[in-house]
């Protein structure tokens, strides 16, 4: 998603990253025996004039299907992925924070009852607003008052009263759960159902925003290459909890590949 906001492309060298990972990714999957392989793309392919053209070459040079999905899509199979493996409570919120869009879903045992898909994704924001190394106040301040009056004036009032619970889901929130038990190396079981609290957040935001980002790739629990977006991504995250009035959130590694796979897996009769 790198410039995809201001440029509205992708540019050659982020999808060169892309290709390098697909072609690790084919190869296991082909060791694997691995069958259908389908590659999923989201906010930064929708948004991009040659986001077709990018998904065409992934398939004629990596041999996987693509799917481009919408906002809602995203909403839908994220919280198929969430709920898989525990029932969704009524006022449940699940927010997942990606590069270019964040998806916010409020459901219950009955399924999803609202969805938005919002452009407050960590990459957007970061390019929009942190332009200094560390980011001085008055720019965190700016994205946070973005990001608040999207959120607040996509969702209206009585739906954001409505979520008594909230899970996050993507990189974002599985850093911040990382980071905060200082975890080296990463482990995704202390990091599936570990829970933040706000106030844990807002400490945790001061101390990566007060950094110079070569000190913040330091970070034990943070992957170098998400140093870049951290500061935003928590920020996001922050605003939503304060949006629906909610004090902690849960993590998930259960998230949006997990509701691909079962949706593929459904539509294949598995």
């Amino acid at each position: 998603g790198d410039r995809v906001d201001a440029e509205r492309r992708l540019t050659q060298e982020a999808m060169a990253r892309v290709h390098a990972t697909l072609a690790r990714y084919a190869d296991r999957a082909q060791t694997a025996e691995a069958e259908p392989v389908l590659a999923i793309a989201t906010s930064a392919v929708r948004d991009a004039e040659n986001g077709a053209e990018f998904l065409a070459e992934v398939e004629r040079r990596h041999g996987m299907a693509t799917r481009l999905l919408t906002g809602d899509e995203e909403a839908e199979l994220t919280f198929r992925g969430v709920t898989s493996r525990r029932p969704a409570a009524e006022g449940t919120l699940i927010c997942d924070i990606g590069g270019g869009s964040t998806e916010l879903v409020l459901g219950g045992p009955d399924g999803v009852s609202d969805r938005v898909s919002l452009d407050i994704g960590c990459v957007r924001m970061s390019e929009r607003h942190l332009h200094d190394d560390p980011p001085p106040p008055e720019q965190l301040q700016a994205l946070a008052e973005e990001v608040r009056g999207i959120v607040e004036g996509a969702v209206p009032a009585d739906v954001r009263s409505a979520a008594r619970q909230a899970i996050a889901v993507a990189g974002t929130a599985t850093s911040a759960a990382a980071i905060d038990q200082a975890l080296e190396p990463y482990d995704p079981g202390r990091v599936q159902g570990y829970v933040l609290a706000l106030g844990d957040c807002e400490l945790m935001l001061a101390r990566l925003a007060a950094l110079p980002l070569a000190e913040r790739r330091k970070v034990p629990g943070l992957h170098p290459d998400r140093a870049p977006t951290i500061v935003a991504g928590v920020v996001i995250l922050i605003e939503v909890l304060r949006a629906f009035g909610l004090t902690e959130v849960e993590v998930s590694e259960h998230d949006i590949l997990w509701g691909v796979a079962l949706s593929r897996a459904a539509e294949a009769g598995a």
